[in-house]
């Protein structure tokens, strides 16, 4: 049983996801579905207590910032071409990575925050290396998921254009972050990083085209 009203809200809304998913589910090809299982199987191992001398993968600092990002580029990049039953080129896989990528990046300001909430057992990136160390390894992160675009096959006007405003946004995010952030630093502004890029892609488009 969940005590606290907060955490209740909490499981109701994952019950109606839950079903909305079972519902979709119905729409996805075999492919899909087999790699949102395994994805779910990530998932749950990052939240259930699978290991003795820890809860469960969450409590690997190290390992579960990896698992995040590795579902959500599954989510957001492997399972739209499957579904579109088009084969995984090398450039679905360079999207994939730098998917991957930024997420780490998107993540690094939450650790820096929670850094006096979490316990040093959790060797999160900040507890280990600092904060220093850690916003430069997102600075370095930032480049390498912008050069990245130039690996690709087709490096369209639109991809170039929208990722490079996205690096200058996340450069200044990465400089900004601080141990002792503001209120809605991490909680909407980094949050509402996707919702701005998605917006800068229909801009562009818009404005450039393809």
């Amino acid at each position: 049983m969940v005590a606290k009203a907060y955490h209740k809200k909490i499981q109701l809304v994952s019950l109606f996801s839950l079903v909305g998913s079972l519902y979709c589910s119905f729409f996805l090809s075999k492919e899909a579905i087999l790699c949102c299982f395994l994805l779910i199987v990530f998932t749950g191992v990052y939240a259930i207590p699978v290991l003795p001398k820890a809860r469960n993968f969450r409590d690997l600092g190290g390992l579960k910032i990896i698992l995040v990002a590795l579902v959500w580029s599954g989510i957001t990049v492997i399972i739209p071409f499957l579904n579109l039953k088009q084969s995984l080129t090398w450039d679905v896989y360079m999207e994939a990575l730098q998917r991957f990528i930024i997420v780490l990046i998107l993540l690094i300001p939450f650790e820096i925050r929670d850094l006096k909430h979490d316990p040093p057992e959790l060797n999160t990136l900040p507890q280990r290396y600092g904060v220093t160390k850690s916003k430069i390894f997102g600075a370095y992160a930032v480049v390498l998921f912008f050069l990245m675009t130039y690996l690709k096959d087709v490096v369209t006007t639109l991809d170039l254009v929208s990722k490079g405003i996205l690096f200058l946004t996340l450069g200044v995010l990465m400089y900004g972050t601080k141990r002792n952030q503001s209120k809605y630093f991490s909680s909407f502004w980094v949050e509402s990083i996707p919702i701005f890029w998605l917006g800068i892609v229909y801009g562009v488009y818009l404005f450039v085209g393809m």
